[in-house]
C-alpha cells in the first residue's frame, strides 16, 4: 500500500507550508503581499495588518523560511514580496492532499 501514499519528502514539504499558514495573520500577510505584487517595507505591512512591528516581523520570518515570502535588501532596509512560484504551486499541493491529481509536477516554492 505504500505505493499509494504521497512521497514522504513531498508530504513533509507540504506539511511545512500548511504549518506556515496555520495562523490567520500569516494568511492575511500572504494574501496582502500577493495582491500588492511588489516588494514592501515592513512598516507598510505593519500598517496594513495593524499589529506591532515585532509581531509582523516574526510572521514574516516564518513565511520566508518556507519561501512563501522573499526578502530583498534595499539599502539597510529589507523589503518583502510574495514568491510568485508559490501562487502556482501551493494550490497544487492542496489538490494533491485532497486526493486530486496535481495539475503539474510540484517543484516546491523556491
Amino acid at each position: 500500500m505504500m505505493a499509494d501514499l504521497l512521497d514522504r519528502s513531498i508530504a513533509q514539504e507540504y506539511a511545512s507550508w500548511f504549518r506556515a499558514l496555520a495562523d490567520p495573520t500569516r494568511v492575511q500577510i500572504v494574501e496582502y503581499l500577493a495582491r500588492q505584487n511588489r516588494p514592501m517595507p515592513v512598516a507598510e505591512i505593519v500598517a496594513a495588518v495593524g499589529l506591532a512591528q515585532s509581531t509582523v516581523s516574526q510572521h514574516l520570518k516564518i513565511l520566508t523560511e518556507v519561501r512563501f515570502v522573499l526578502v530583498e535588501p534595499v539599502g539597510t532596509a529589507r523589503h518583502y514580496r510574495i514568491n510568485a512560484r508559490c501562487i502556482d504551486c501551493f494550490p497544487s499541493a492542496a489538490d494533491v492532499v485532497m486526493g486530486r491529481p496535481a495539475p503539474s509536477p510540484t517543484g516546491g516554492c523556491s
